[in-house]
């Protein structure tokens, strides 16, 4: 048993050491993005406040605002999704896709504008960081940093596992337990890391478990589809068409869904679908005889399990088809979950503070953990060369005796 630890222990410092500096740019980056979505949705809204000019207001038609947040846009920006809110206070959004976001006061018709640039473009560089080392754009550089990042991420999970076999004390007594459970004042540099390093790792090892082995599922496509063989299904086949040229099959200028008249009768009946909703978004069709989908969320919008797909006929009213997060496949469930699961979304706002806390707890242990391997090879370096120095001079007196 200790030739194993000793082993494991040599495995888990080694892929600390190879990996170390990738994982702390990956816990850095996770702990600026805890709170992205929020932060985004504020910086985008703060000024943007609603004001009704009394209690039974009634909101504009929802062609009427699609309409105003296109005049504000180029004539080849196409509108792709509508949005509404619960909150009295909250702005319509109509977005463009790649071109953007535009709020809407929907009672008045007034375009707000596109809110934060700057926090938009601040996130999406933390997020380049996060997931490909800073590279941006389509090609090698990103392959390749995608490539860096999961195998660090792998063997972040190796690290994490054993981290969690090493931290559990071998003797089990409340003091080598409580050794590794809080943090101890008046120790040495190296004792301190020892300690942080132990207790961090004991108190993080679950949900850093959690996030780690979502962030390998999300990283590699034989890892997703082992989601799926472990509840006995199928994965989903890939779709390997090659993707289309930008200006092929796109939405006309004039999407044939600005001007229909049942738009607002459409909402109402989504909206009545299910009274618990926060958010209700129509995704755009580009056909005349296309269904209406909307997409029913009754959580912050990272809580897949919340979400529900709605498509009701476009003449009728009539409901298609309603698809809650149960009708999905246990597999497809699943590999939602793990999605959301990594930046903690999936169990609201206290399991985005966990996630965070952790990454923040990751970022201590890989310069814990470093600190101590720098200290170790110091040592037996410092050992090595007392050794060799003993040599020479055992060496000398043997010839001097000759």
């Amino acid at each position: 048993m200790k030739r194993f630890r000793k082993v494991i222990f040599w495995c888990h410092l080694t892929a600390g050491v190879f990996a170390g500096i990738v994982v702390l740019v990956m816990s850095v980056t996770g702990v600026l993005l805890a709170y992205e979505r929020q932060i985004i949705r504020w910086a985008n809204t703060r000024d943007y406040q609603v004001t009704q000019a009394s209690e039974d207001a009634a909101r504009l038609p929802v062609a009427t605002l699609i309409a105003n947040a296109r005049a504000t846009k180029p004539d080849t920006a196409v509108p792709s999704t509508f949005t509404l809110r619960r909150e009295s206070t909250a702005p319509a959004e109509v977005g463009f896709g790649r071109d953007g976001t535009i709020f809407v006061n929907p009672f008045t018709g007034a375009v707000f504008g596109e809110g934060s640039h700057w926090t938009k473009a601040f996130f999406g560089a933390v997020t380049d960081w996060h997931r490909w080392l800073g590279a941006k754009g389509q090609g090698t550089s990103r392959d390749v940093g995608r490539a860096v990042t999961g195998a660090c991420n792998l063997a972040f999970l190796f690290i994490v596992v054993s981290g969690f076999y090493l931290w559990f004390p071998r003797r089990k007594t409340w003091g080598q337990f409580k050794n590794v459970l809080w943090f101890r004042r008046g120790l040495s540099s190296k004792a301190r890391d020892f300690n942080w390093h132990n207790v961090i790792g004991i108190w993080s090892a679950v949900p850093l478990f959690i996030v780690v082995l979502s962030g390998v599922v999300i990283s590699y496509t034989w890892a997703g589809n082992l989601v799926y063989g472990v509840v006995g299904e199928t994965p989903p086949v890939a779709n390997t068409a090659p993707p289309r040229p930008a200006n092929e099959n796109r939405q006309s200028p004039q999407t044939p869904f600005d001007n229909a008249d049942n738009l607002d009768a459409l909402f109402t009946r989504a909206a009545a679908h299910t009274d618990d909703w926060r958010s209700i978004s129509l995704r755009l069709p580009n056909a005349p005889d296309a269904p209406a989908v909307f997409t029913l969320d009754a959580g912050d919008g990272g809580q897949p399990h919340k979400r529900a797909a709605l498509t009701l006929d476009r003449t009728s009213g009539e409901v298609v088809k309603y698809e809650p997060f149960s009708n999905n496949t246990r597999g497809r469930r699943l590999r939602s979950i793990l999605r959301f699961a990594h930046t903690g979304e999936v169990a609201g706002f206290t399991g985005q503070t966990i996630a965070g806390l952790v990454s923040l707890g990751a970022t201590f242990l890989v310069w814990t953990g470093l600190s101590l391997s720098w200290r170790r090879f110091r040592a037996w370096r410092s050992r090595r060369g007392n050794s060799d120095h003993a040599d020479g001079l055992e060496n000398a007196a043997e010839s001097g005796t000759s």
